[in-house]
């Protein structure tokens, strides 16, 4: 199968940088984007340090030329929550809908959605989005947007013919 976009994933976890816990979202990202076309350019566990964060979002955008950045975990009210500032950091662009819509439809499952400070931004040509850290976070965000998103991936890239309802 051709590859359609290419694809960041950054799991931000103190512990899981160390290897004191297995990053389990990471892999889940993995396992839903790959059969709906994505190629995993790169896949990292990075501590909850917003300049590390944000460096790699910068790499992945500018210097790997993703099309897309899934990042997991670290948008809670946790002082070491520092995804969404490392993601403002480097947007050229904001996004909205795409976290508000997450936050939407996860509201619906549980109500500690509301307490998710997660973006959706762009830097250049890159989505990058903020999901959850759970991996049946990850899951539930994904199987929502997944449909949606390769449309907006192929305006994004300029791919997409007339815009259809």
């Amino acid at each position: 199968m051709d590859m359609k976009f290419r694809a960041g994933i950054i799991t931000a976890s103190d512990k899981g940088s160390v290897g004191e816990r297995e990053d389990m979202s990471g892999p889940a990202i993995r396992d839903m984007i790959e059969p709906a076309g994505y190629e995993i350019v790169s896949m990292k566990v990075l501590p909850d340090d917003e300049e590390s964060l944000y460096q790699e979002m910068v790499r992945l955008a500018d210097e790997e030329k993703v099309d897309v950045i899934f990042t997991t975990g670290g948008t809670g009210l946790s002082p070491r929550d520092n995804t969404p500032e490392a993601t403002l950091r480097a947007a050229t662009k904001r996004v909205p809908g795409i976290a508000e819509a997450i936050r939407a439809y996860s509201l619906k499952i549980t109500p500690r959605a509301m307490l998710s400070r997660a973006e959706s931004v762009m830097r250049g040509q890159t989505l990058i989005i903020n999901l959850p850290g759970s991996p049946k976070a990850v899951r539930e965000s994904l199987e929502y947007i997944l449909p949606t998103l390769e449309h907006g991936l192929e305006i994004m890239k300029g791919d997409a013919g007339e815009c259809a309802r």
